[in-house]
C-alpha cells in the first residue's frame, strides 16, 4: 500500500494540485469532497479512493469500486462567474478529459449524453457533478468520476442497465491507474481554459456518441421515443429529431439502444 501511494504521489506532483487526499476505503469520494469543500478546500483539491462501497451515479444509481480495479476520484472546483454561466459543461469537461487520455492508447471512445464514456459502444466510465451551496450562492462543484480500468471493475452482466467494459479489456494490456489519473487531470486543467468558449461545444459534439443515429430516448416521465441524435447545444441540452423532422431540445432523460444487441 505504501508503494502504491508513493507511485500516486509521483504521478500527481507535476500537476500542481492545491491538495489531495487518498483513502484506501470510502463510501463515496463525492461525499468526502463535498464535506471538504464546505470546510474551505481550495480549487483543484482532489479526493481519491482505492475502494468505494457506496459510490453513485445519476438518479442515485450505485457505483461500487473494487480494490485495485478502477479509478474513483472527485475533484473540487471553485467556478468563476463566467464558468457558472456554463455549469452543464462541467460533466462533459471530465468526460472529454478521459477520452483525450484514452486517445493516447489509440482507444477511440465517445461521450454518451450526458455523462457516460463509452469504449466499443460499452460503458467504461461515468461522471457525477454535484454542487456545494452556501445559502443561495454556488460555492464549489465536485466533479466525481468512476472509471473501469481492469475487467474486475465491470459488474456481472445481469446487474447492468447498459453494456459495460473496461479499459484493459479493450486495450488488451495492463494500465497504470495513477498515470491514467494524472493524464485525465492534466487534460481537464487544459480543457477548463476552453470551457466557456464556443469551441468547447465543438469538442463535445465531435465526441458525442450516436450522433446522426437513431436511438430510443427515455424521457423523465418514463415514455420512450425513437429519435435521431443530432448534437448538443451551447447550454448542454441534447438535440434530437423526430421521424417527422421536428427538433427537440432535452435537458433530462436517457439514451437507450435501438436496433442493437445490448449484450454486445
Amino acid at each position: 500500500m505504501t508503494q502504491d501511494i508513493t507511485s500516486l504521489a509521483v504521478q500527481l506532483e507535476p500537476l500542481g494540485l492545491e491538495d489531495w487526499r487518498y483513502y484506501p476505503v470510502v463510501t463515496s469520494t463525492n461525499d468526502l469532497a463535498l464535506t471538504w469543500a464546505a470546510e474551505g478546500a481550495r480549487d483543484n483539491s482532489l479526493v481519491i479512493a482505492d475502494t468505494q462501497t457506496a459510490g453513485r451515479g445519476r438518479s442515485n444509481r450505485q457505483w461500487v469500486t473494487h480494490p485495485g480495479a478502477a479509478l474513483a476520484f472527485s475533484l473540487i472546483l471553485r467556478p468563476t462567474e463566467d464558468e457558472i454561466a456554463c455549469l452543464p459543461r462541467f460533466t462533459a469537461l471530465a468526460a472529454l478529459s478521459l477520452l483525450a487520455a484514452l486517445d493516447q492508447f489509440d482507444l477511440k471512445g465517445s461521450l454518451k449524453w450526458p455523462n457516460d464514456v463509452l469504449l466499443a459502444g460499452k460503458k467504461t466510465a461515468g461522471v457525477l457533478v454535484e454542487a456545494e451551496w452556501q445559502v443561495d450562492r454556488l460555492a464549489a462543484l465536485v466533479v466525481g468520476m468512476g472509471v473501469n480500468v481492469t475487467p474486475e471493475a465491470v459488474p456481472p452482466a445481469a446487474d447492468l442497465r447498459y453494456p459495460a467494459t473496461s479499459i484493459e479489456s479493450e486495450l488488451g494490456e495492463t494500465v497504470d491507474r495513477w498515470a491514467l489519473l494524472a493524464s485525465i487531470l492534466h487534460t481537464l486543467m487544459h480543457y477548463r481554459d476552453r470551457l466557456t468558449a464556443p469551441d468547447f461545444i465543438r469538442l463535445w459534439n465531435d465526441r458525442l456518441a450516436f450522433r446522426g443515429e437513431k436511438v430510443n430516448f427515455r424521457f423523465p416521465d418514463g415514455s420512450v421515443r425513437s429519435l435521431t441524435v443530432t448534437g448538443v447545444q451551447s447550454d448542454g441540452r441534447l438535440i434530437l429529431e423526430t421521424p417527422q423532422g421536428e427538433t427537440l431540445h432535452v435537458v433530462a432523460g436517457e439514451i437507450e439502444l435501438a436496433g442493437r444487441d445490448n449484450g454486445s
